[in-house]
């Protein structure tokens, strides 16, 4: 059976300026949107910019391997009519190129196809003009791990870079489906993605303005019960639904291991993240005492009497933005919980969201 792989020509179809691509691991996202900008270079002349949060994600062998899959399977000659037959790295280019008898490639500063920028290094491109690129492709901005500080502003300035006074440029942002919390999503306002079903495209606009963002969740390639899938990746682990059909990859955090009563909780304070509300009662049943944290549906009632960890800015005293930063020793005493594994969820979502927020504060 042949395997299925990503095409962008239905998101391309919208038109849209921003186009944000998630769903499973090796789907062909990257390769689909490379192959493109090699197609729009030999048609026009167009070039493209390859953005990575990262500056060792765009050097060496990394850097040199990138159009690797497309130069194996004959891409490079099938497209340019045999003109090149190979992709080479240096200093922060890609040439198209051929190779002599030796295996050495020849190429020239007109066959530059894609300029590389890493947005953790962003100042060191300003005072550049790239008026060929005509497309942008943020690759994993995704992520699992922790994202720059102001990272979308880090974004923006990269675009700005690029675009100048330019209104033909077209943005893709790629990703896995590693971690639902993304300050993209929020600061562009992609409200809808918590309920986007695979297989979708949602299209953004913003008032008058021509800004629009297209996104799209992608449809699983995968089958299920195909030899690959059953051989592999058949392990109880929620974590592999993200490699084999593009779920949320989500851990398992520990949930409530008692049932208790109201009158079991002696403090309850409030978490506001990702426009959510956790309620986190600290509790105390017989000789166990842990912390147990919720979804709050409610507004919170008398707010200015609550303490309550948010990451916005507010100066009243009862609010503080860092968990790891405690201002009494109440907030001491919750950050212990956290340092010795004494917290439950009420679920995974939940234990996610959480393990989001305090990403965050470590970065503060």
């Amino acid at each position: 059976m042949t395997q299925k792989y990503y095409s962008p020509n239905a998101i391309n179809r919208k038109n849209a300026t921003y186009n944000v691509i998630f769903g499973e691991r090796s789907n062909g996202k990257t390769y689909a949107l490379l192959k493109q900008c090699i197609e729009q270079y030999l048609k026009d002349g167009s070039q493209m910019a390859y953005v990575r949060r990262w500056q060792e994600d765009i050097i060496g062998r990394r850097a040199s391997r990138l159009f690797s899959a497309l130069c194996e399977n004959g891409e490079i000659e099938k497209l340019s009519k045999g003109e090149y037959t190979g992709v080479h790295y240096w200093a922060g280019k890609w040439f198209l190129c051929t190779y002599d008898e030796n295996g050495k490639p020849i190429y020239s500063d007109q066959d530059i196809i894609c300029f590389s920028f890493a947005l953790s290094a962003g100042e060191h491109d300003k005072s550049t003009s790239f008026p060929k690129i005509n497309t942008i492709v943020f690759d994993e901005f995704l992520t699992n791990k922790i994202y720059l500080q102001d990272e979308f502003v880090l974004f923006m300035n990269t675009i700005s870079t690029i675009v100048r006074k330019r209104d033909n440029v077209k943005i893709y942002m790629l990703g896995n489906t590693v971690n639902k919390y993304c300050p993209y999503f929020q600061e562009m306002g992609l409200e809808h993605k918590k309920k986007k079903k695979q297989g979708t495209i949602d299209v953004y606009k913003y008032g008058e303005s021509k800004l629009t963002v297209a996104v799209e969740y992608c449809a699983s390639v995968q089958d299920k019960n195909s030899p690959t899938v059953n051989k592999y990746f058949a392990f109880n682990n929620p974590k592999l639904e993200m490699i084999t059909g593009g779920a949320w990859e989500l851990s398992l955090y520990p949930h409530l291991p008692f049932k208790y009563k109201p009158k079991n909780v002696v403090l309850t304070y409030y978490i506001e993240f990702n426009d959510n509300i956790f309620a986190c009662e600290i509790i105390e049943l017989d000789d166990q005492v842990f912390t147990y944290i919720h979804a709050k549906t409610t507004p919170i009632s008398k707010p200015d009497n609550q303490l309550i960890y948010s990451l916005d800015y507010n100066s009243k005293p009862n609010y503080n933005r860092n968990m790891f930063s405690p201002m009494t020793k109440a907030q001491q005493r919750i950050l212990w919980f956290f340092k010795h594994d004494k917290v439950f969820y009420q679920n995974n979502n939940i234990g996610d969201a959480i393990s989001n927020y305090l990403k965050t504060c470590k970065k503060l």
